[in-house]
C-alpha cells in the first residue's frame, strides 16, 4: 500500500524546526556552533602547512557557520515576538550583526572576529534567557 501511495503522490523531504510551532527553542546549538567556529579558526592559525588539518578545520568551520545561521534564523523568525522587541528594541540589529559576523568568520582566519561572534551569540542567548523567565 505504501509503495502505491509513493507512486501516486509525489513526495519531497522537508526539513524544519519548527513552523508547527513546537515551542522547543534553545540558543545552545547556536552557541556551540559559534564556539566551534572560534576553535576551528584557532586551529587554522596553528596548522601551518598541514593541508589535511587545514582542510578539515576549514570544512568544519564552514559547516558550523551554516548551522549557526540556521539556528539564529529559527530563534529570530520563530521564537522572538513583538513583545520581546518592546523590551529589547535593538534585537533585530543584534541578529543582523550576528549573521553578518558569521559570514565574516567564515571568510577569514581572524580569531578576534571569531571571539566577537561568540560574544554576539552569547548576548542573544542571554536575551533569550531573560525572555524565558
Amino acid at each position: 500500500m505504501f509503495q502505491l501511495l509513493l507512486k501516486i503522490l509525489p513526495s519531497r523531504v522537508a526539513y524544519a524546526h519548527c513552523d508547527v510551532p513546537c515551542g522547543i527553542y534553545d540558543p545552545k546549538p547556536a552557541q556551540l556552533a559559534a564556539a566551534t567556529m572560534l576553535k576551528m579558526t584557532e586551529i587554522l592559525g596553528e596548522a601551518g602547512s598541514d593541508e589535511h588539518k587545514r582542510t578539515r578545520a576549514t570544512l568544519t568551520k564552514e559547516e558550523h557557520g551554516r548551522i549557526l545561521k540556521h539556528e539564529l534564523g529559527i530563534l529570530w523568525s520563530d521564537y522572538f515576538k513583538p513583545e520581546h522587541l518592546d523590551k529589547f528594541p535593538d534585537l533585530h540589529d543584534k541578529f543582523w550583526r550576528a549573521m553578518k559576523q558569521t559570514s565574516q568568520v567564515k571568510q577569514t582566519v581572524d580569531a578576534e572576529a571569531a571571539k566577537d561572534l561568540v560574544a554576539r551569540v552569547d548576548e542573544i542567548a542571554e536575551i533569550f534567557v531573560q525572555t524565558k523567565s
